[in-house]
């Protein structure tokens, strides 16, 4: 007769989870193009550029189209797609643009090229930062690349490297080369990010067209780290990502250091999004809330968790879910129930009308980053 339909479900999500995390979704804001009215673009490659989206330019001389193409880039993988919204010609703020990207389903946000150069007016990284910020608060897992936007987020990476020169050879003038801002090259990062698999970070990520960045000093790039702000690093033979950080720099009991980490924060949003679609699919309003059915979610969600151990994105044998016995004794107390005579069986057993009280416990596996070797001669 084979699992329960939840179990499958669960099960599912949890194979596919690797496959998932290499097909990231980016989500760009353009200044329109030619009789940009505000419209949503969906493409699956950068041959899919429209012509009126690649007549369009910025104010800094970045063209739309390599703007999107940049996206592309990747890293490890390619985004499986990029959602390009162009604003209205002389829109006065992104409110259109976001009310259109709520309804969509994408992993990085970035804004116009221009963001970060001039923010006059109301087009500044903030409107894009708070967005996020409010986004996630209602529990939907976008997160966006903004320049030198210390967000104190984990959702909003910083990024923070300037002066990016560009190997961009043309027809008159093979050796030519361009120099661009942070804000120019965010859409290049999301895509990156989009393209790092779930199981590795972006940690050392090697950026193969840029030549050449405003270098720092040692000193200079851990100051930056620690402040949360992602940067580019030149090794003296390639320029790469320093480390796969967001800007969160405030930490709070809860949310502690890991969450500075990309790739800690992406498991964590893909694991609360499985279990919350999957869940509301398959569970919420088709089962009768008894004991028997809770340990029928609970044995599913620990099947996902296992399936993720198995896929390395969770520490093997160290996931944990039950009901939650502190949070179901407080809830029987308040609807009048005498908690105190009552078993652990009996608590486990007791009925609480459509509520259910879970809890789990997780380790989620960061990529090799530190390495300390000790050579004796």
């Amino acid at each position: 007769m084979g699992l329960p339909n939840i179990h499958i479900a669960f099960k599912t999500q949890g194979v596919s989870a690797v496959q998932r995390s290499q097909k990231g979704v980016v989500a760009l804001i353009v200044k329109g193009g030619t009789n940009a009215t505000g419209k949503l673009y969906t493409l699956t490659s950068a041959n899919d550029i429209p012509t009126e989206l690649k007549a369009g330019s910025s104010e800094t001389g970045m063209t739309n189209q390599k703007y999107i193409e940049n996206a592309f880039l990747g890293y490890v993988n390619k985004p499986s797609k990029v959602l390009v919204y162009a604003m209205k010609n002389g829109a006065a703020n992104f409110q259109d643009a976001l009310d259109v990207l709520a309804t969509q389903t994408f992993d990085y946000l970035a804004g116009p090229p221009d963001l970060g150069v001039s923010e006059s007016g109301s087009l500044t990284s903030r409107i894009l930062s708070d967005w996020v910020k409010a986004q996630r608060s209602n529990n939907r897992t976008v997160k966006a690349v903004l320049p030198n936007m210390a967000a104190n987020s984990d959702g909003v990476i910083n990024f923070a490297t300037e002066g990016i020169v560009v190997h961009a050879p043309t027809a008159s003038d093979p050796d030519h080369r361009e120099t661009f801002s942070a804000g120019q090259y965010c859409s290049r990062i999301a895509g990156l990010l989009a393209g790092t698999p779930m199981n590795i970070s972006c940690t050392y990520a090697p950026l193969s067209e840029v030549e050449d960045i405003a270098r720092l000093s040692q000193e200079d790039m851990d100051t930056a780290i620690d402040a949360g702000k992602f940067i580019l690093m030149h090794d003296g033979r390639k320029v790469k990502v320093g480390r796969g950080v967001n800007s969160l720099n405030a930490t709070s009991e809860g949310h502690g250091e890991e969450f500075k980490k990309i790739k800690i924060v992406e498991a964590v949003d893909m694991i609360q999004s499985d279990i919350r679609m999957t869940a509301q699919d398959n569970y919420i309003g088709k089962y009768a809330n008894s004991y028997d059915n809770k340990c029928l979610l609970i044995t599913a969600i620990k099947g996902y968790f296992t399936q993720l151990e198995q896929e390395g994105i969770l520490d093997p044998g160290k996931s944990v879910v039950d009901i939650d016995m502190d949070a179901q004794s407080a809830y029987l107390q308040s609807t009048g129930v005498d908690v105190s005579e009552l078993s652990e069986q009996e608590l486990r057993n007791a009925n609480t009308k459509d509520k259910v009280f879970l809890a789990a416990s997780i380790k989620i596996l960061d990529a090799i980053e530190d390495i300390d070797l000790q050579i004796a001669i």
